[in-house]
């Protein structure tokens, strides 16, 4: 590790010489790619740094104890090796994570769809919950959503909806959303207090740049038809909905949330080129499962990976055997915690993997 973080020390200062000189810095295209390329490795350099420094003090202590017989040298000696110990220590579990294969799709903004699964129409309600949870998180951390497309009940939820959130680093905290959310409560139709069960999924997909997957515009077969709403109702008199078909791989997205056919298309083109891309990295990952797999979760949609048990009060996440009895303020959008513990346990789980 220590040859690979001075290999990485000197790549730093190899780029930070590259972006002062006139070549780089008068190409905004190229400076940008540069200073990526130093920011991305500008934690390692700095935590190495202190490590070093850490180290170099420690071994002054040890050479102290080792060569000096004065009793006052030694016991400060003993002081500073044992202060810096721990921090040696800290700096190293600190590194190993730095060092960590990152997930090139972290930085991206994300496509969430929610599904309503099995419940009937409390499977509706639940999926808006989900929904106005994730609007309310995306709230708190300052990002930005936009519904793409939505289909309601009519009684205020959703047979299924799908949104994009922009913001810094969307996509590595939302991740872990990806998989089947189950709920536990008092439909409010119940008339005697009974618990019903009810499912949804949510699909977590990174936003697919069309540098990422090209598509080729033969491949689409495109409809266009009026926009409906709840029971099926015309709430649009142009044809501005659209379908998208990509023809080899048979994925269809709709949209019809937006007036304007122009975007709807667009919309439907952002979700197409996000599912296809999570079609080929799912494809990818399963070559090589047994390197990739991760303890956390597969995330795969058909994975139940949340309860939501209102009678109780309590979040229960499987994957990490998390509980929580504070289930109104994580609907509320507070689920920076859970969060922070799945990529804690996702981390923990690459450790084990790398050693």
């Amino acid at each position: 590790m220590y040859e690979k973080l001075l290999a990485i020390t000197e790549e730093h200062g190899r780029l930070n010489e590259r972006m002062s000189t006139q070549e780089v810095a008068s190409n905004p295209t190229e400076f940008a790619k540069v200073a990526k390329a130093q920011s991305d490795i500008n934690g390692i350099v700095l935590c190495f740094g202190k490590y070093r420094e850490a180290e170099s003090l420690f071994n002054e202590a040890e050479t102290i104890l080792k060569e000096e017989s004065d009793a006052e040298l030694r016991e400060m000696a003993e002081l500073d090796r044992d202060e810096t110990r721990p921090k040696l220590e800290a700096f190293e579990a600190e590194l190993k994570v730095l060092l960590l294969p990152k997930d090139p799709n972290d930085g991206k903004n994300t496509i969430v769809e929610i599904r309503a699964g099995t419940g009937g129409d409390e499977a509706g309600l639940f999926a808006a919950d989900l929904f106005r949870m994730y609007e309310r998180y995306a709230e708190l951390k300052h990002w930005k959503i936009d519904i793409l497309n939505s289909n309601p009940t009519g009684i205020g939820g959703f047979k299924e909806i799908s949104f994009k959130i922009d913001g810094e680093n969307v996509y590595s905290q939302m991740k872990y959303e990806g998989g089947g959310h189950r709920v536990q409560r008092v439909p409010s139709t119940e008339s005697q207090g009974r618990v019903h069960t009810s499912a949804a999924t949510v699909a977590v997909l990174p936003e697919a740049e069309a540098v990422d997957l090209e598509v080729d515009p033969s491949d689409l077969q495109i409809d266009v038809y009026r926009s409906s709403g709840p029971g099926g109702q015309s709430v649009n008199t142009t044809d501005s909905a659209v379908r998208i078909t990509h023809k080899p791989t048979g994925v269809v997205v709709t949209c019809q949330d937006e007036k304007s056919q122009h975007k709807n298309k667009a919309k439907a083109l952002q979700v197409l080129r996000a599912r296809l891309l999570q079609a080929k990295e799912d494809e990818e990952a399963a070559l090589r499962s047994d390197e990739r797999r991760s303890q956390v979760g597969s995330g795969d949609r058909s994975e139940r990976i949340r309860t939501y048990n209102f009678p109780q009060n309590r979040l229960t996440d499987h994957r990490i055997n998390l509980t929580i009895h504070r289930l109104e303020q994580v609907m509320q959008g507070e689920l920076q915690e859970i969060v922070e513990a799945l990529v804690a346990a996702d981390r923990a789980a690459h450790l084990a993997a790398t050693t």
